[in-house]
């Protein structure tokens, strides 16, 4: 029993949080893409097929809601710390 307590300590949990949410995205990543993905085929059939001419699967795959809803969005991360700083009427 004191072997295990020695690794659970409060300092840990940072570190398992971001473990946990990094295989979290991984996980979601590899499910994503055989089911989704119209270039992974998992079964004989479809594999069999060869390369299929499917642009619309492709796009529709390529084009997700959050590339969509990302598209018009500013690339900043704190954009008004960056408004703040940047122009001199604001200061």
């Amino acid at each position: 029993m004191a072997s295990s307590s020695r690794w659970i300590r409060p300092e840990v949990y940072p570190l398992f949080a971001a473990m946990g949410f990094a295989v979290g995205i991984c996980g979601y990543q590899l499910i994503r893409n055989i089911c989704i993905n119209p270039d992974v085929r998992v079964n004989k059939e479809n594999r069999a097929a060869g390369i299929l001419e499917n642009y619309a699967e492709g796009e529709k795959y390529a084009e997700h809601s959050l590339r969509k809803y990302l598209r018009n969005k500013s690339p900043e991360i704190m954009p008004t710390i960056n408004n703040f700083f940047s122009t001199p009427e604001n200061n």
